[in-house]
Order: C-alpha cells, then structure tokens, then sequence
C-alpha cells in the first residue's frame, strides 16, 4: 500500500507540474528570448513578424485591417488561431481571418472557423484557419503554398455603424505540423517566398539580407531531402536481406557428389 501510495502522490506531482497556468495570458517570447510583439500591421508591407509557437497581441479598433507575418517551411501544415476580446456593449459583428502566401494568394482553410459572428455584448470571439502542406514545388498554376513567408489578416466585415472605432484587444498565434516524406514532392522553388529576396544581389539573398527577417529555425530546406530518403534505404536493405534469406532456404544441400565412370 505505501508503494501505491508513494506512486500516485509521484503521478499527482507531475501533473500538477506539467498542467499549465490558466491565468498566464502574457505574449509568449521567442525562442532567442525577445519579447513578442504586441502591436499589428495595417498593411502586407507593415505586418508584424511573429515566430511559430508566439502568442502575439495587438489593440486596435473595430473596422481596422490587422495583418501578422510567419514563416513557414516545407513539409509543414500551419494553423493560424486568432481571439478577439470585444468591447462590453457593442451589437452583432462577424470577424474573419485571412492567410495568404508570400505571392499574396489567399489560402484556403482546410478546416477551422475563418468566419464566426459574435452576438451582441458577447466577450470575445475565437477563429482559427488551418492550411494545406506547404509544398516544396508546384506548378505556375496550381494555388498550392508554397514555402516562405504567410501573412495573417484580422479584420471585421459585418460591423454596425455604431461599433466602427470601438477598442479591441487581438491575440494571435501560428504553429505548424510536421508532415514530411508523405507530402514530399520532386523538385523545389529556387529561393523561398520571402518579400525582397528576387531584389537582393546573390550575396546578401545568401546572407537573408531581406526584408522578412524570419525564417524557421533550422533554415529554409533545400527541397530534395525528406524522409523518404530513410524509407527507400531501409526497404532497401530489407529486400536484400529478404533475398539472402531466400536463397539459403531454397538453394538445398548443395551440388550432388561426383560418381566416377564405371563405378
């Protein structure tokens, strides 16, 4: 009995250790330690970078276009999460966010509310948009995203003329799902989508001297490496053990003994 007990007050202990604190609704830093941004964009060009796994804030005002910027590689599958924390009175509104590519193409949502509406005198509204894979090639007239940098777009389109001006506060997030080799594709894009990378000179796009300064943590992929590499290697080198293995099971005892001539 003192053993049960000593084990479920050890499991007690980590639960309570890993279960995080419901009151923590500061802006998660980054991975270098900076502080996460608390302001937004208004426009592509003057979007707020964020880092996948940031919980960015904003305040802004009803009406206002509120636009982020993340990076996000090959192989991954983003979800954008957005909450709006409304004013106490205002009347029915509808919020909606929109995620485009780094060629500025809207990307549609594989699942996730992109639009909800908020009753009146509703707290706070919540939306969430999840993308395709990022590929590492597509064709010119495929849609598909592709790697570089995502922009965030936060913005009401069904606001009675009584709301337009009312104070909001946003939170924002983007993460992504690693998918690899089964999204893997032949071929990749010379250079990401990132915003002044085909206007640098070769050395300073070397460099990431561009206007996006974001890029994911181990860098942008090359595009001809996934796991499917592993795979081919391992199946590979089962298959010639399979026929080893079938060679010693089949090929018998061997040659039969010679008998001389006129034995």
């Amino acid at each position: 009995m003192r053993m049960v007990r000593a084990f479920s007050a050890a499991l007690l202990g980590l639960g309570l250790a890993a279960a995080p604190a419901a009151a923590d609704t500061s802006p998660s830093p980054s991975q270098d330690g900076t502080p996460a941004p608390t302001r937004a964009g208004t426009s592509f060009r003057t979007a707020t970078e964020i880092e996948q796994g940031q919980r960015a804030t904003a305040s802004g005002s009803t009406g206002d276009y509120l636009y982020w910027s993340f990076p996000a590689d090959t192989g991954q599958r983003p979800t954008v999460r957005a909450m709006v924390k409304l004013p106490d009175a205002h009347a029915s509104q509808t919020w909606q966010i929109d995620v485009y590519d780094g060629l500025r193409r809207r990307q549609a949502c594989r699942f996730g509310a992109q639009t909800r509406t908020a009753a009146a005198d509703a707290a706070s509204v919540e939306l969430a948009c999840a993308l395709r894979t990022v590929r590492a090639w597509s064709e010119p007239w495929a849609n598909d995203p592709l790697p570089g940098t995502y922009y965030v777009r936060l913005t009401a389109t069904g606001v009675a003329p009584a709301d337009l001006g009312l104070p909001v506060d946003a939170e924002v997030r983007a993460g992504s799902q690693d998918v690899g080799g089964p999204a893997a594709v032949d071929g990749s894009l010379a250079e990401p989508l990132v915003p002044g990378i085909a206007t640098k000179p070769e050395e300073e796009q070397r460099d990431a001297a561009v206007l996006a300064g974001l890029e994911p943590e181990d860098g942008w992929t090359s595009g001809w490496w996934s796991d499917r590499w592993v795979w081919t290697a391992v199946g590979g080198v089962l298959a010639a053990l399979a026929g080893v293995a079938g060679y010693a099971l089949t090929r018998g005892a061997g040659r039969p003994a010679r008998v001389p001539p006129g034995a």
